[in-house]
């Protein structure tokens, strides 16, 4: 299994992925560049190189995640074009670390006509996909259903997939947490979620799980990540996944509150015992 946690990248990516190590971990998440930001970023290649020839030695894997303000569902041309910019450069510098991919949340829309988010989201993402010819994929990622209605369900999930412009180059990454809090899953092992998502096609298309407890019950809508073992999941569900066969490829991210210490080293240990 491959079990880490989201770590800054002050002082580089290679020595992020050092970071990692030094806590026994083997798989990570990263932001590309200003989590606050669209703004491009230059590629320090070496810096990336560096990081995928150490990643690619001892065996981690990662992701990254893109910064806050990425909308691909926006009702704003504007944002949206400025959206398709930023994910191809977050690809690039994923690419240039040994990333599997980049995480993108499946969108926000608040205009009149709910379908014009899902065509958005479809259209923003196959502009980036058409002119993005990497390994590193784009990871559509559910959502709470705390800031909208879209993208909490596997047949949203793998719907737009499908829609898009060379669906081979996008993945999922699904969140515990917003599994959760969208009362999708109620924390079950053997959930019903799960079962469709096999039946979808989205369990074959996902590349990295969010592994977060919940510090509100099932299906409030809030989007507020527990430490794991301290929130309302539970750890039978969160072990029944951590434990599945179909799982067993996936790395396990957490983007929890760390311990005590300042950092998921305990965190990581329960993760590990729970998934023995």
């Amino acid at each position: 299994m491959r079990y880490g946690f989201h770590v800054s990248t002050r002082g580089g990516f290679a020595q992020a992925a050092r970071k990692v190590h030094q806590l026994g971990a083997n798989a990570y998440q990263y932001f590309p560049k200003n989590p606050r930001s669209l703004a491009h970023k230059s590629v320090d290649v070496k810096d990336g190189a560096r990081c995928a020839a150490f990643c690619r030695e001892l065996g981690i894997v990662s992701i990254a995640h893109s910064p806050y303000p990425t909308n691909v569902a926006a009702e704003d041309a504007d944002h949206r074009a400025n959206t398709v910019l930023s994910l191809l450069n977050d690809l690039e510098i994923a690419e240039s670390c040994g990333s599997l991919g980049v995480v993108v949340h499946f969108g926000v829309y608040k205009g009149p006509d709910p379908l014009e988010g899902y065509r958005n989201a479809v259209l923003t993402l196959s502009a980036i996909t058409t002119q993005w010819h990497g390994k590193a994929k784009l990871l559509i990622e559910n959502q709470a259903g705390d800031s909208t209605f879209m993208g909490t369900t596997m047949e949203e999930l793998a719907q737009v997939r499908s829609l898009c412009v060379d669906p081979h180059k996008i993945g999922f990454c699904l969140d515990t947490c917003h599994l959760f809090a969208s009362g999708v899953w109620d924390g079950s092992p053997d959930a019903a979620w799960f079962h469709k998502a096999k039946e979808l096609g989205v369990l074959e298309h996902l590349v990295a799980v969010h592994l977060n407890d919940s510090v509100y019950p099932s299906g409030e809508k809030r989007d507020r990540h527990a430490r794991i073992g301290e929130g309302y999941i539970g750890e039978a569900g969160l072990s029944w996944l951590l434990k599945h066969p179909l799982m067993a490829d996936v790395p396990f991210v957490l983007e929890t509150p760390s311990d005590a210490d300042g950092t998921h080293r305990q965190q990581l240990e329960r993760t590990r015992i729970m998934g023995e």
